[in-house]
């Protein structure tokens, strides 16, 4: 268990903490929140600021065990796997929430979980063929993308929802679409190693009837 790994379960523990916030009926339980008013015109649930630190916290988390696998030469197949792990996480649960809440709308969880689905399930029966496919550049750019609308989207879009610019929502739908671009490039990584599979397989039954 390296340094790297232990930011990744790190980052595990906090996204689990931020959906707590999220979840917990604070009003039920006697606990009551502090709201800000901003401008006036927005009222803001502390309970929702308090998950956006924790949710950055968690962001930086994801750089940082990257950047130290890489650098000390820890990149490890337990730490690629948590990794995966850990942002689905912190960021598949979160998005569900807000869009429960009427945060944001409902597609983009759905079709981020759809996603993650068929992503994986390209992963599994990849690797049953013995081909490991890495996360690709289009899968991080999602990833950072989901990020940072997240937590604009947990700080009421400030200060951009001040000019009425909803760039939160921009963010996590440009991010949405990357990921079924991602998606569409693993298919395409997956068929061109099963064709050339498939053909090697062919090759060799064809030089096996010869001999």
């Amino acid at each position: 268990m390296n340094v790297p790994n232990k930011l990744t379960i790190t980052r595990i523990v906090l996204a689990i903490c931020v959906i707590i916030i999220l979840l917990l009926p604070f009003d039920a339980l006697g606990l009551v929140m502090p709201k800000l008013f901003v401008n006036e015109l927005i009222v803001i649930d502390i309970k929702y600021l308090i998950a956006g630190s924790i949710f950055i916290v968690a962001s930086i988390t994801d750089m940082l065990d990257g950047y130290i696998a890489r650098k000390k030469n820890k990149v490890t197949e337990l730490g690629k796997i948590l990794d995966a792990i850990a942002d689905k996480i912190l960021v598949n649960p979160c998005l569900i929430v807000l869009s429960a809440i009427g945060f944001i709308p409902p597609i983009i969880p759905v079709v981020l979980v759809a996603r993650d689905i068929v992503v994986d399930s390209l992963r599994i029966y990849a690797s049953a063929s013995g081909k490991v496919i890495e996360a690709s550049k289009l899968g991080k750019a999602k990833t950072i993308c989901l990020m940072i609308g997240t937590i604009l989207t947990l700080f009421y879009n400030i200060p951009f929802e001040l000019m009425n610019i909803k760039c939160s929502e921009f963010i996590l739908i440009v991010g949405t679409i990357i990921s079924v671009i991602s998606a569409v490039d693993y298919y395409s990584k997956v068929k061109k190693f099963l064709s050339e599979k498939a053909k090697m397989n062919l090759n060799d039954n064809k030089n096996d009837e010869t001999a």
